[in-house]
């Protein structure tokens, strides 16, 4: 083996090697501001407090067995009701 080629093969392992050393990158840094993040998904995820006025509203229809767009409805009307000062409709009773 003469010298030039002992050299090549030198040459070319140490591009191999010092090629697989800068191909791993650093991970990215981290946020430093996670007081805002933390807040922002604490709010998100906590549920909201319901009035009473909600809650009324929401017993009167599970009396009527109201479901989907009827409740909605029903419940949209009691809450505008109970805003406005005059007490909300009490499930009627069957008449037969």
């Amino acid at each position: 083996m003469t010298f030039t080629s002992r050299l090549a093969a030198v040459a070319l392992a140490s591009l191999l090697v010092t090629g697989t050393a800068f191909a791993q990158t650093a991970a990215p840094a981290a946020k430093t501001d996670t007081k805002t993040d933390t807040a922002a998904t604490a709010d998100k995820k906590a549920p909201k407090e319901r009035s009473a006025e909600s809650l009324e509203c929401s017993k009167q229809a599970d009396a009527k067995g109201l479901k989907g767009k009827e409740r909605k409805k029903f419940r949209r009307e009691c809450m505008k009701e109970a805003k406005a000062g005059t007490a909300a409709p009490a499930a009627p009773a069957d008449k037969k």
